[in-house]
């Protein structure tokens, strides 16, 4: 631990006892890399009566690796998170099939709102079955990192002058980092072969439309994939975007509205919580099908924007790797909790907490020579993750969030300290008490690439 920490260390957080796994700093070797795409988009015949159809489909896409030593993945799922049923089966039906070490899979969904898959057994088989396809392919290849920019993102955590009270809207002066981060593999034939590109903002374009559909993420991929050709993977890992929404919003914010007026003219008041999916819109009238119609649009446009800095990204990278390490681990910290004891909305209210146990937050890395890929397992705020890129001694570090490690569960809302003066439903209704998370994960992570690298 880093010496900032020790006084804290039995206040701030604990390791779990037998959930860490320290990595080594392994043996150097040629690269070879593979990638896979598989569809997890249910029969629209099996979604449920509330849904509107399929805008578009969700995929699992997978990017394999190995440097002769041991093999590696990044697998992403068009999908609001990861399902725990379906990480643990991959997990050990890749360990005992294909020799790929337990806790070498980096796991994670691109947080779409309007995900749907096929049932988690039939998923896991398809995943692992994408998987082992993709092994069998590796081919020698070659890794290359940069890093764009893209003003997509704003913060949403926002005082509203006119509401009188915070509320979820564009704060165009709040902390966002704007990094698009981007990692691609090449064989040494020149033919592409997959994309692992990071961005922090919340997949919440189409969630509205009650249909399927990957939101921009798969928008992104799908535009990036064309470029590249059939074979090619796009895999888009959600970066720190807990408060980080589209800065195009807007029709989301009408539709809201007419659900709420819809709900209102019932005798129900629904201004100061989610208004429910698939009820309050009559998709008749014009204005209805309009503000729909744009959110359809929308993620296109988002996906073709998004897509473009990744492939200007691409286009600029001049520094390879042919020869690389390869480093994995998983571990978990537990952090002071909270329970919040009144709940008057979604927003501006000052919440009422007891303590609770304690809260445990999964931790994961995959380092790929000197690219440092973090993951954790919840809605990480977006000051968190550039802290750590500051504080990493590798300048390639990047955070992966909404991923998965064994035994931690899901840490939904994880704010930075700063942010806990906020009254916005993120800040309410997180489990962690203030002071306390931000410093963990960071410093675990910290300590996981430190041991990886030592």
């Amino acid at each position: 631990m880093r010496g900032s920490v020790i006084s804290l260390l039995v206040l701030v957080f604990t390791l779990i006892p037998g959930l860490s796994s320290n990595a080594q700093n392994g043996p150097r070797g040629q690269l070879k890399a593979a990638a896979s795409r598989v569809d997890i988009t249910p029969l629209e015949k099996d979604l449920p009566s509330t849904s509107q159809g399929i805008l578009d489909h969700c995929y699992a896409r997978i990017i394999v690796f190995g440097n002769g030593s041991t093999t590696a993945a990044l697998i992403t799922f068009d999908a609001g998170g990861v399902n725990a049923q379906v990480a643990s089966y991959v997990d050990s039906k890749a360990a005992e099939e294909l020799g790929i070490p337990v806790g070498n899979i980096l796991y994670n969904g691109t947080h779409t709102h309007s995900g749907a898959s096929v049932s988690a057994d039939e998923t896991g088989k398809r995943v692992f079955a994408g998987l082992k396809d993709a092994v069998s392919r590796m081919v020698p290849s070659k890794v290359g990192y940069g890093s764009g920019v893209s003003y997509l993102n704003v913060k949403r955590d926002l005082f509203d002058a006119e509401r009188g009270t915070w509320w979820e809207g564009p704060d165009y002066d709040g902390k966002s980092d704007k990094t698009v981060a981007v990692i691609y593999f090449e064989g040494l034939d020149g033919k592409p072969i997959a994309t692992y590109f990071n961005y922090a903002m919340h997949a919440v374009i189409t969630g509205n439309t009650d249909k399927v559909s990957a939101d921009f993420p798969g928008a992104a991929e799908r535009y990036i994939e064309s470029r590249y050709g059939d074979d090619f993977v796009a895999s888009f890992a959600s970066g720190a975007a807990g408060d980080q929404n589209p800065i195009y919003f807007q029709q989301t914010f009408d539709l809201r509205d007419i659900r709420i007026a819809d709900f209102a003219a019932r005798g129900e008041d629904i201004s100061n919580k989610m208004p429910p999916g698939g009820q309050g819109l009559d998709r008749t009238k014009p204005e209805v099908q309009r503000l729909l119609g744009e959110q359809e649009r929308m993620i296109e446009s988002y996906g073709q924007i998004l897509g473009e800095e990744v492939k200007y990204v691409i286009q600029q990278m001049r520094r390879f790797e042919t020869s690389v390490t390869i480093n994995a681990a998983r571990r978990t910290v537990s952090v002071p909790g909270r329970r919040l004891l009144n709940n008057e909305g979604r927003a501006g209210y000052t919440g009422q907490y007891e303590d609770s146990d304690p809260v445990s937050i999964g931790l994961a890395l995959l380092m790929l020579d000197d690219i440092p890929v973090t993951a954790v397992a919840g809605e990480v705020y977006n000051p968190i993750a550039v802290r750590l890129k500051r504080e990493s001694p590798y300048a390639r570090t990047m955070m992966t969030t909404l991923s998965y490690v064994p035994g931690s569960g899901f840490g939904g809302y994880i704010p930075d300290d700063e942010s806990y003066g906020a009254e916005t439903f993120e800040v309410l209704t997180s489990r962690f008490k203030q002071g306390y998370a931000e410093s963990a994960i960071v410093n675990g992570l910290l300590d996981m690439i430190h041991e990886a690298t030592h």
